[in-house]
């Protein structure tokens, strides 16, 4: 038999407790409202990973190095043409009157005949000017000959209205009969001029020409003379045009020439 005190305690046992579930409830809704915190928090973080990487597309450090070497590439190629145009343009300027170098000026010196021939006898005529000595043994020959196959194809369009000059750098050695002699193996036009030493000086300083013979240089003495190697092209005012090298052809010589002709007739209604 039971005592009133157990079957108290038995029913204190069985009794619900309203407390009991509502904790259980209470506990149950933090965790549900804490789960779906998280779920929301990642799928923040992934839709905004999903913007970020839309938006970059595909403009990668590899790209973004390419976008700046093409730019670069592109600036420097226009500075290198507009560099070319300018340098064109000053050629064209230095073809005519304005920018041409000062080479040339007054002088007087004699041809392979005995006559004076000065600077004033230059005037009214295209002059090819060749500096050089009688005992070179193969580049002025070979100068001259291609003076005269310039002189050769000019005049048979423009006529007479060009002409070569040979002057003499070794005026030791170099006589009138000595030039006379020489130029009657090249173009029959070619005027042959010499003078003393300091003539010979004089001119080659005015025309910027190199030459290496002494000033007593023996006549009778075997020796090489080293010169500047340049046909020098004067307008028929006696001013500076062109300078043709040794490796200019003929070909390449003519038609400098016949542009500067031209260009003299659209200008002043004559060729010379």
């Amino acid at each position: 038999m039971f005592s009133l005190k157990t079957s108290k305690f038995i029913s204190s046992i069985s009794r619900p407790r309203p407390w009991a579930a509502l904790t259980t409830s209470l506990s149950s809704t933090r965790v549900s409202n804490r789960l779906p915190s998280r779920t929301c928090k990642r799928s923040y973080s992934e839709s905004t990973g999903a913007r970020d990487r839309s938006a970059v597309g595909v403009f990668t450090p590899a790209a973004a190095a390419l976008f700046v070497a093409t730019g670069a590439g592109l600036f420097y190629y226009f500075q290198y043409e507009k560099q070319k145009l300018q340098e064109r343009k000053q050629k064209e300027l230095e073809s005519r009157s304005v920018g041409r170098a000062h080479v040339g000026g007054p002088f007087t010196l004699t041809t392979h005949d005995g006559k004076p021939f000065s600077d004033k006898d230059m005037l009214g005529k295209w002059n090819f000017v060749y500096f050089g000595f009688t005992n070179c043994p193969d580049i002025c020959p070979a100068e001259l000959d291609k003076v005269g196959a310039v002189m050769t194809s000019l005049e048979s369009e423009y006529g007479e209205i060009f002409q070569p000059m040979f002057i003499s750098v070794d005026p030791a050695r170099d006589t009138t009969s000595q030039m006379k002699t020489y130029l009657a193996d090249f173009h029959p036009r070619i005027i042959g001029l010499r003078g003393d030493y300091g003539s010979t000086k004089f001119i080659c300083k005015a025309y910027r020409v190199y030459f290496s013979t002494p000033p007593d240089a023996d006549s009778n003495g075997d020796y090489l003379v080293d010169h500047s190697i340049y046909v020098y092209f004067m307008d028929p005012d006696g001013k500076f045009v062109e300078a043709f090298g040794q490796s200019s052809t003929p070909e390449e010589v003519v038609k400098r020439v016949k542009k500067e002709v031209e260009e003299w007739e659209k200008d002043k209604g004559r060729k010379v």
